[in-house]
């Protein structure tokens, strides 16, 4: 192969690869989108990357000036790495709900972090706001290009590709796709995207049980990184999802431990959601339905979280 002239040349074309033994008798056959292989091992540096070449062309950002994100990890991990290659100082709002791995990678790609305390390390609605509202203060006082994921539809272009990935590799047999919802970016990227080649594919939105706002339900603290803001998102609309399917982190836990031992796919706890909800939607459907989903991550972002911690 030739050899690249940017490591940002290496996000996307991401493996589909088929799960066996996980896969119960009478299910569909269940295809995960291997994320984890992108340069900083999440889906998130598909997102960072529109939104910072967006911004380039459109000339709200300007050469060497400042970005602001407020973000769970991976998005700001994705930005550290984008901003690093494209040399832009980067100021991340995070918080210690969010694993020790994520906020070390984002500072040794050269992040400054402010450090929002949560409660009892859980995410919920109250800390989305918090971070949101120190990262509008970062923007004002230092004038920097707020890239501000939960509002900037520049990211949807990012899944659009990777639902064209998705449809080439599958052979154009995709009959459902689920995914965990956090911006509601990628599951409404993607829904679009293979929507444009199937009309009738079913998309399924993936949400923590113990917040399942989208389902109707009181905002709750849960512990799946990357999915959950507590509120209904600005990027998300009814339409998007055929159903929103409600998976707990204990099950989400539960079942990502499971994928690293059985299949040796080792992942964060939204992927584990996923799977939960991919594997139920694949017992419904049956045998002769094909369901993708997506492995967001990779789980050496969680080594020091209750996911993996011995």
């Amino acid at each position: 192969m030739p050899s690249a002239s940017s490591i940002l040349q290496q996000i996307g074309d991401t493996p589909l690869v088929a799960l066996g033994r996980i896969v119960p008798a009478g299910c569909a056959r269940l295809l995960v989108k291997l994320e984890s292989a992108n340069p900083t091992g999440s889906m998130k540096d598909r997102m960072a990357l529109a939104m910072i070449l967006a911004g380039e062309r459109s000339g709200r950002l300007k050469p060497g000036q400042r970005v602001v994100e407020y973000t769970g990890g991976s998005t700001g991990v994705s930005l550290a790495l984008v901003c690093a290659a494209r040399g832009y100082p980067l100021s991340i709002v995070t918080s210690d709900a969010f694993s020790a791995e994520k906020r070390r990678h984002m500072a040794a790609l050269g992040a400054e972090m402010t450090i929002v305390p949560s409660n009892g390390g859980g995410m919920d609605a109250a800390l989305t706001r918090s971070m949101i509202a120190a990262a509008r203060d970062i923007t004002e006082a230092t004038g920097a290009f707020w890239t501000d994921q939960l509002n900037n539809a520049d990211q949807l272009a990012a899944y659009h590709a990777m639902a064209e990935e998705i449809w080439v590799q599958s052979g154009g047999a995709v009959d459902a796709f689920v995914q965990a919802t956090g911006t509601a970016a990628s599951v409404r990227g993607v829904a679009e995207g293979l929507r444009r080649h199937k009309p009738g594919v079913r998309i399924v939105a993936v949400e923590p049980a113990e917040s399942a706002v989208l389902s109707g339900g009181p905002s709750g603290s849960h512990k799946i990184e990357g999915a959950g803001a507590g509120f209904v998102v600005p990027l998300w609309h009814a339409a998007i999802a055929d159903e929103i399917a409600t998976v707990s982190t204990e099950e989400a836990m539960a079942m990502s431990r499971r994928l690293a031992r059985e299949e040796a796919l080792f992942a964060g706890t939204s992927t584990g959601a996923n799977l939960v909800a991919a594997i139920r939607l694949g017992q419904r459907l049956g045998p002769e339905a094909t369901v993708v989903t997506v492995m967001c991550d990779t789980g050496i972002k969680y080594i020091s979280t209750a996911l993996y911690a011995a």
